[in-house]
C-alpha cells in the first residue's frame, strides 16, 4: 500500500497532498493500510489526463473497436488474475461475506469487460435513416468524452465496472473516484490496469471523501457522469449536472417491496429469498427488505423470516461460512441501530435480532432484525436502512399488495413469490419500479439497471448501458 502515490496518466504520481485514508477491518477494526485523500490539485491531473487521451488525434476514441475491445479483454485477463486478491479486499474493508466478494468483486468486471468488448465491435457506429419527407440521414454514435464515474462502497468494483467497461467500449476515457471505505481494491485495478496496457490516461483513479467527489463532478473538463450512492447525494450530483447541462447517470436508493403471493412455496425458494433480501448484509440498494404477506399466511411468512435471519450465520466477513458479516463502519452500524430503535418506538413487534451480537464484541455488526406487524407508512418501511433489516406488512388482495409495493419514494428494485409465473409476472407488470424479480432477483448483466422516482436517472448495464456513454450526431442528406 502506498500512501504517496495516485494513478493518474498510466503512472503511480505523488499525491499533491499529505492527507491519507486509512482503510481498516469492518471485521475487526484492524487497521490493514492507507491511500492518498486526493485533493482538487490531483483531480485536475486526472481530468487533464483524461482529457489528453480522449482528444488526441490518435487517442482511445479513434481506435478501431476491435482494437478497444482486445485492449479490455487484456484487462479482463488481469483482473482474472487478481480475482482473490480483490476478493479478500473488498471482504475486508466492507465486510461482504467472502463467498459474496467472490461472486461479485471477484468475477462481475471481468464478465463485464467481456460483454462489452464483444458489444464494441458487433454495435454499429453509424446508421443510415430514410428522410421524411426526402432524403436521408446519416445517425453517428460518438463517445460522450471524458467520464466522472464515482462508485460507493458497497459493491466497489462490481459497480465501477457498471460504468468503466460501457465507457471504455464507447470510446470514453475515466476519472474514478472510489468511496473511502474502500480503496484498497482500486490500487488492484490500477496494477490491472498497467499490466493489461490500457493506454495512458484512459482510466484515473482518485480514491476521496464527498469534497473531492463534488469537485470532480463540477470539474469543467468532463463531459458526463456516473454516479452511484444514496437518493441523498443523488440529488447534489444532479443539481450540479444541472446547472452544467452536462449528461449523468444517477443509481440511488431503494427501499424494496417482496410481494410474497398466496400460492408462494418460500420454503423451496429460501437460499434465493435469502439473496434478495439480506445479500451483503442488507448493505444492496435493491434488496427487498420490505416484505408484504397475505393476511391468510401472514404468520406463516413472519416465521420463516424469523427463522431465516435467526439461523443466518453471522461472523468475521473472511469466513467462508459466514452469511452476514460486520456493517462497513461504525458510523454505519450506529445508524442501523438507530433505524432499529426507532421501529421499536413506532410500535412494531420485534421477532428476531434489534442489537449487537453478543458473542462478536470486535467490528461493526448487527444481529439480523425482522420486525413485524409494521405499517407500510411507518420509518422503517419507508427509509432505506442498509443494514440486515426486515419489515413484514400484511395485506388483504392483490390490490392492495400492488397499493403498497407502490407506496414509495424508491423504485429500484422488488420481487414477486409465486408458484405461477405467468400471474407473478402480471403482477410484477403493476409494480412502479425499474427492476423486478420473481422467485429470486439478481440484475443480469445484459439487460438494463435502474430505478424509478428517487431511485435514479437512466440505465446501466445491456445495450443501454452502451448507450448512456454515447452522442448522437444526425448528418442530413438532401
Amino acid at each position: 500500500m502506498d500512501p504517496n502515490h495516485l494513478f493518474i496518466g498510466g503512472r503511480w504520481v505523488r499525491a499533491s497532498g499529505d492527507r491519507v485514508i486509512n482503510a481498516v477491518s469492518a471485521s475487526t477494526g484492524d487497521y490493514l493500510g492507507s491511500v492518498p485523500y486526493g485533493a482538487e490539485k490531483d483531480i485536475d491531473r486526472a481530468v487533464a489526463a483524461a482529457r489528453a487521451a480522449f482528444d488526441a488525434p490518435d487517442g482511445w476514441a479513434t481506435w478501431a473497436p476491435g482494437q478497444r475491445a482486445a485492449a479490455m479483454i487484456r484487462l479482463a485477463d488481469a483482473l482474472d488474475a487478481r480475482q482473490a486478491v480483490t476478493s479478500h479486499a473488498v471482504s475486508a474493508q466492507n465486510g461482504m461475506p467472502i463467498s459474496v466478494a467472490r461472486l461479485f468483486e471477484g468475477a462481475v468486471p471481468s464478465a463485464l469487460l467481456r460483454y462489452y468488448a464483444g458489444m464494441a465491435e458487433s454495435a454499429a457506429a453509424e446508421e443510415m435513416h430514410t428522410g421524411l419527407p426526402r432524403g436521408t440521414t446519416l445517425v453517428r454514435r460518438e463517445p460522450a468524452g471524458v467520464v466522472a464515474a464515482i462508485m460507493p462502497w458497497n459493491f466497489p468494483q462490481t459497480l465501477a465496472f457498471f460504468k468503466t467497461a460501457p465507457a471504455l467500449a464507447a470510446g470514453c476515457a475515466l476519472v474514478l473516484k472510489p468511496a473511502p471505505e474502500t480503496v484498497l481494491d482500486s490500487l488492484l485495478l490500477a496494477e490491472a490496469v498497467e499490466e493489461a496496457g490500457i493506454p495512458d490516461g484512459v482510466i484515473n483513479i482518485v480514491p476521496g471523501g464527498r469534497d473531492t467527489g463534488a469537485y470532480l463532478v463540477s470539474h469543467p473538463g468532463v463531459d458526463k457522469v456516473a454516479f452511484t450512492g444514496s437518493t441523498r447525494a443523488g440529488r447534489q450530483v444532479a443539481a450540479a449536472c444541472a446547472e452544467l447541462l452536462r449528461p449523468v447517470t444517477l443509481e440511488l436508493g431503494g427501499k424494496s417491496a417482496a410481494v410474497v403471493l398466496d400460492d408462494a412455496d418460500l420454503a423451496s425458494t429460501a437460499e434465493q429469498f435469502f439473496m434478495a433480501s439480506l445479500l451483503n448484509n442488507g448493505q444492496t440498494c435493491f434488496a427487498s427488505t420490505r416484505i408484504l404477506a397475505p393476511r391468510g399466511r401472514y404468520h406463516e411468512v413472519v416465521e420463516f423470516c424469523t427463522v431465516m435471519a435467526r439461523d443466518a450465520v453471522v461472523g468475521d466477513a473472511l469466513d467462508p461460512a459466514t452469511q452476514i458479516g460486520p456493517l462497513v463502519s461504525p458510523r454505519q452500524r450506529e445508524r442501523v441501530l438507530g433505524f432499529i430503535k426507532t421501529g421499536l418506538s413506532e410500535g412494531a413487534r420485534l421477532t428476531t435480532g434489534g442489537g449487537r451480537p453478543l458473542a462478536l464484541d470486535r467490528g461493526w455488526f448487527v444481529e439480523p432484525t425482522v420486525f413485524a406487524d409494521v405499517d407500510n407508512t411507518s420509518t422503517i418501511a419507508q427509509e432505506e436502512i442498509f443494514g440486515p433489516v426486515l419489515t413484514v406488512t400484511p395485506y388483504d388482495g392483490e390490490d392492495e399488495a400492488v397499493r403498497l409495493a407502490n407506496e414509495s419514494q424508491y423504485g429500484l428494485g422488488g420481487t414477486v413469490w409465486t408458484t405461477d409465473l405467468d400471474h407473478g409476472a402480471r403482477v410484477a407488470r403493476r409494480i412502479k419500479t425499474g427492476t423486478i424479480g420473481l422467485n429470486g432477483y439478481l440484475p443480469e448483466l445484459t439487460s438494463p439497471y435502474g430505478g424509478r422516482k428517487s431511485s435514479g436517472l437512466g440505465r446501466e448495464l445491456g445495450p443501454e448501458g452502451l448507450q448512456a456513454y454515447q452522442q448522437l450526431q444526425s448528418i442530413y442528406h438532401p
